[in-house]
């Protein structure tokens, strides 16, 4: 397992749910002003210098619920608001988005690149407002001091690390569907043409070498597919050509969206309970989970009006009926933190707090205190 695998995750993911809110507001015809709104406070939120520096350490990966207890407070950082029918669908095709994008890499060092494609994107998005691009462009200089320097063999551990966290999601994705790279049991279909890794050959011939190295023999052979040399590698500088499609909006067409359990997800229920069970490092995750989402603070609408609810369905009928139907085991249960009971023990977390609240707009809202970590282990 990479230690140094948590940042790159977490920005993937959250260029992939840039991509899905952005297309969403847009069908719902939510004002530019408010869009606009939505985007920058989860970008500036995301992009915080303090969460970021914890962030980047190296740490293990969270489990899948400490995770998608992340990105739900990340999706709630602005006005927006998000059922949890439409947030478990979010979190389904953020996830299945970046897997299906780790397992095409033809390089485990490409999946860099597809970091900074979400990277690209996100920078678009705020484009307009220099305060927040600063705060993207200070990022993009902390991949490329962390991850252009290390060697294939880590960016394997890195790969590797990845698919393993994805390995039992299983969600097909209608879009994958149609476009038949995924099957209907959830499976994503690999190619078997295209442009081979940059630095390789075309497979179709064996070459034979005499003990002093001399190329004795050429054999060729049918490589079984229609592959293409690589024409260039992609830049792995801020600006640059990425060469790879990986990692760019697959939503910038618009064409409905819908996820479904496949067979395998549906009976993983005995897997499920098997992950579920205590786990030594619980006490420690959430630790760093609270130390994290200090300041990813839900905003309280203030009224009515200043407040809207995104809806990933094409009706509230089917968003009810996917809350029905969801598997339990699959409903991750958002855990919840409030990690400021005791202010001592949390002068940090508190800090870091403070940072998040003089960045925002708003003033926090007054919260409940809550329950210590040790007493919510029991949610894992």
């Amino acid at each position: 397992m990479s230690s140094r695998t948590l940042p790159l995750l977490f920005i993937n993911l959250g260029g992939e749910m840039l991509y899905i809110l952005d297309q969403r507001l847009r069908a719902q015809n939510i004002p530019g002003d408010k869009a606009k709104k939505v985007m920058n406070d989860i970008i500036t939120t995301m992009f915080n210098k303090k969460f970021l520096e914890e962030l980047f350490k190296p740490q293990e990966l969270y489990s899948k619920k400490a995770l998608r207890t992340v990105f739900d407070r990340l999706a709630h950082a602005s006005i927006m608001r998000l059922n949890q029918a439409s947030m478990d669908k979010l979190y389904d095709l953020m996830t299945m988005a970046f897997k299906y994008q780790v397992l095409l890499c033809p390089r485990p060092k490409d999946i860099l690149l597809v970091s900074f494609n979400h990277m690209d994107a996100i920078k678009d998005f705020v484009k307009d407002t220099p305060s927040i691009l600063s705060q993207v462009d200070e990022t993009y200089q902390q991949l490329i001091e962390m991850y252009t320097p290390l060697s294939s063999g880590e960016f394997q551990l890195i790969r590797q690390t990845l698919l393993i966290f994805f390995q039992d999601m299983h969600i097909r994705v209608s879009i994958f569907l149609k476009d038949k790279v995924q099957n209907s049991n959830g499976r994503f279909v690999l190619p078997t043409s295209g442009p081979v890794p940059y630095g390789t050959q075309v497979p179709g011939l064996i070459r034979m070498f005499s003990c002093t190295g001399e190329e004795m023999k050429r054999l060729q052979f049918s490589n079984g597919g229609n592959y293409s040399a690589a024409l260039r590698e992609g830049s792995f500088d801020i600006f640059g050509d990425r060469v790879t499609k990986l990692g760019t909006n697959m939503y910038s067409v618009s064409r409905p969206v819908e996820t479904h359990m496949s067979g395998t997800s549906k009976n993983s229920a005995q897997h499920t309970k098997v992950n579920t069970a205590p786990n030594p490092l619980a006490k420690e995750e959430l630790n760093l989970l609270a130390k994290l989402m200090g300041g990813l603070e839900v905003q309280k609408t203030g009224n009515a009006d200043s407040g809207f609810r995104v809806n990933l369905f094409a009706t509230d009928e089917e968003e009810e009926e996917a809350l029905i139907s969801r598997p339990d085991e699959l409903s991750y249960g958002v855990i919840k933190i409030q990690a400021t009971k005791n202010q001592k023990a949390n002068a940090e977390l508190a800090k870091i707090m403070g940072e998040f609240t003089e960045s925002g707009d708003q003033s926090p809202s007054a919260s409940s205190k809550g329950d210590d970590l040790l007493a919510m282990m029991d949610g894992l």
